[in-house]
C-alpha cells in the first residue's frame, strides 16, 4: 500500500491537461480545502476529484469490500470509510459553497472529452 499513488495518478494527469489545454488554470491538490482536492478551480469554486474505481468502491457503494475475496473484514472496513470519508467532504465543501464534480478513473480512460465538456459546462 505504500506505492499506491495519492496524486499525480495517470488518470489525473490526463484530466489536468485536458484543462490546461483548454485554458483553464487551477490549483492541484490544494490542501486548503477540505479532502484536498485533485483539481480546483478557484475563480469558479470547483473542486474536482479522481476517484480510483477499486478505492473508492466503483459498483459496489451499497457493498463496498464485496469485489475482494481474500481479508474481506480489513477491505470492506477500508472501502466503506472512503466512501463514507468522500460523502462528507462532498458535505463540508458544499457548506463552503463550493461545486464538487467526481470522475471515475474508468470515465477519463474511455471518454476524456466527455470528463471536460462536463467540468466547462459549470465554467
Amino acid at each position: 500500500m505504500q506505492r499506491v499513488k495519492s496524486h499525480d495518478t495517470k488518470p489525473e494527469i490526463l484530466l489536468r491537461k485536458a484543462l490546461w489545454h483548454r485554458g483553464m488554470r487551477y490549483r492541484k491538490n490544494w490542501r486548503a480545502l477540505p479532502g484536498t482536492p485533485d483539481i480546483a478551480l478557484t475563480r469558479r469554486k470547483i473542486a474536482i476529484f479522481v476517484d480510483g474505481d477499486f478505492w473508492h468502491a466503483r459498483g459496489h457503494e451499497d457493498n463496498p469490500g464485496e469485489q475482494i475475496a481474500s481479508r474481506q473484514a480489513y477491505w470492506k472496513k477500508k472501502l466503506t470509510r472512503n466512501v463514507e470519508r468522500d460523502k462528507d467532504v462532498n458535505e463540508a465543501l458544499t457548506q463552503l459553497g463550493w461545486l464538487v464534480l467526481r470522475f471515475w478513473e474508468s470515465d477519463i480512460n474511455s471518454d476524456l472529452e466527455a470528463c471536460v465538456r462536463h467540468v466547462l459546462r459549470y465554467c
